[in-house]
């Protein structure tokens, strides 16, 4: 792939016509809106209106809203916060009902949240690798060692070939670095990771009953196929699709492949 394109939309741009889509970016370090979707938006929007904020705790609203104060401990507790976030979102643009597409561990969890919250709101849902229900990492990324090199290694585990992608990658690499270390940026993201024994509850798979069509990479390094597995296997109206020779980020190994099982599931 050649290097990331300058002219995305912005964070939390709306563009596109048709049904709506929020699209939920991931929870990589450094992450926003725009590059997440960089390679799939211009498509997607061909046949959705989409709708791409940046999340609590990432790109614009790093310390933002329910971030401001520092008590969001845990996974749970940002899901949650994110799906207040897109509810308010719906609500001051009069959107009723919308579809979903949530990515990994922070875009799919809020959306599992979300569909948990508010199903009357959510028409169907993709969820891509694992929607963070697997378990916690075993350290932070980034951030023990936040050099260059380190955000380069840490992009470069979420695609299943590195060289078809290495442009694209060094590009990103000077974004989320520089976004990484913005004021706020680290304590949010440490803060994500945290076991918080008090914390909200999972999401009870069993009573999220939207259609949901889950995405995983066969070559994800991030999360294996089997978290997604687990996924469908609790969620009364799940589906998976495993997509050949993708790793954690399908939308930049397959993009094509991507859109097209993104689109059919949503239209179905």
């Amino acid at each position: 792939m050649s290097a990331m394109p300058k002219n995305g939309a912005q964070p939390g741009a709306d563009a596109g016509q048709g049904t709506a889509l929020v699209l939920l970016h991931g929870g990589g370090p450094g992450v926003d809106a725009r590059s997440n979707w960089i390679t799939v938006g211009a498509r997607l929007s061909a046949s959705f209106r989409c709708i791409a904020p940046d999340l609590l705790g990432f790109g614009t609203q790093i310390t933002a809203g329910e971030a401001a104060d520092g008590r969001l401990q845990g996974p749970g507790a940002w899901a949650r916060a994110r799906a207040r976030q897109i509810l308010s979102l719906l609500d001051r643009q009069g959107l009723e009902r919308v579809h979903l597409l949530g990515n990994s561990a922070a875009g799919g969890a809020a959306a599992l949240a979300l569909m948990a919250e508010a199903p009357e709101r959510v028409g169907r849902a993709v969820l891509m690798g694992g929607a963070g229900t697997g378990p916690l990492p075993r350290a932070v990324p980034f951030y023990d060692r936040p050099t260059r090199e380190s955000m380069r290694a840490t992009l470069g585990r979420l695609v299943a070939d590195e060289g078809a992608h290495r442009d694209f990658l060094d590009d990103l690499t000077y974004l989320r670095l520089e976004q990484a270390r913005r004021p706020g940026a680290e304590a949010a993201f440490r803060s994500m990771f945290t076991d918080a024994v008090d914390g909200p509850p999972a999401v009870d798979l069993t009573t999220v009953r939207t259609p949901v069509l889950a995405l995983h990479g066969e070559h994800d390094r991030v999360a294996p196929v089997e978290v997604s597995e687990r996924l469908v296997g609790a969620l009364p109206a799940g589906r998976l699709d495993v997509v050949p020779g993708a790793g954690h980020w399908i939308h930049v190994d397959r993009p094509d492949e991507f859109c097209t099982l993104v689109g059919e599931f949503l239209n179905a």
